[in-house]
């Protein structure tokens, strides 16, 4: 099959397929594009494909994370947050094209995350609210990889504590939040 074929078969099902994922036409735009840049240089292979379709797919699911980890934060842009410049956020200053557990993350968590100590409050906003990996943090601190981990960890344990001494929550015995008992909450 030619590569003009491949376009006009299957460029509007891919572009939907991206853009469900993605939720930007620029993006989708540019991924559809680097899908179709692959397309063009694998045109050998593609002919002993017995899927195209299937193969086409995949193609575009790999491309789709590739896109997402090439934005990744990286080292120079990540500043450690100060407790007193994080302020509380409201529906009015959050973008449209937020994702929940951000809007979560912001509104409900990061004001508990400001109260733990700062080295701490440091790592738990690099590795879970910036999305920079253990080791990354490691690097940025100059501090070993289990001393990031640890470090995460016991800033996990420690907003734990700080949610739990405000309001009192149901676990089941594996220690899944079932429900929280609304009269002791004192957040």
């Amino acid at each position: 099959m030619e590569v003009t074929e491949i376009w006009k078969t299957f460029n509007e099902e891919l572009r939907t397929f991206v853009m469900r994922r993605v939720k930007d036409e620029q993006v989708t735009n540019d991924i559809v594009q680097d899908i179709f840049e692959k397309v063009l240089k694998n045109i050998q292979k593609l002919n002993t494909v017995e899927n195209l379709q299937e193969y086409l797919y995949k193609m575009a699911r790999n491309t789709i994370v590739d896109s997402f980890r090439s934005k990744k934060l990286k080292f120079e842009e990540f500043t450690p947050y100060k407790a007193e410049s994080l302020t509380t956020f409201t529906h009015e200053n959050l973008e449209d094209s937020e994702s929940l557990n951000n809007i979560i993350s912001k509104c409900c968590i990061t004001p508990f995350i400001k109260k733990l100590p700062p080295k701490y409050r440091d790592a738990l906003l690099a590795s879970e609210i910036n999305n920079m990996s253990q080791k990354e943090l490691a690097e940025h601190l100059n501090i070993s990889y289990s001393g990031a981990k640890s470090r995460v960890q016991r800033g996990r344990e420690k907003l734990k504590s700080l949610l739990q001494e405000c309001c009192n929550f149901e676990h089941d015995k594996y220690g899944n939040l079932i429900q929280k008992n609304s009269e002791n909450c004192n957040c």
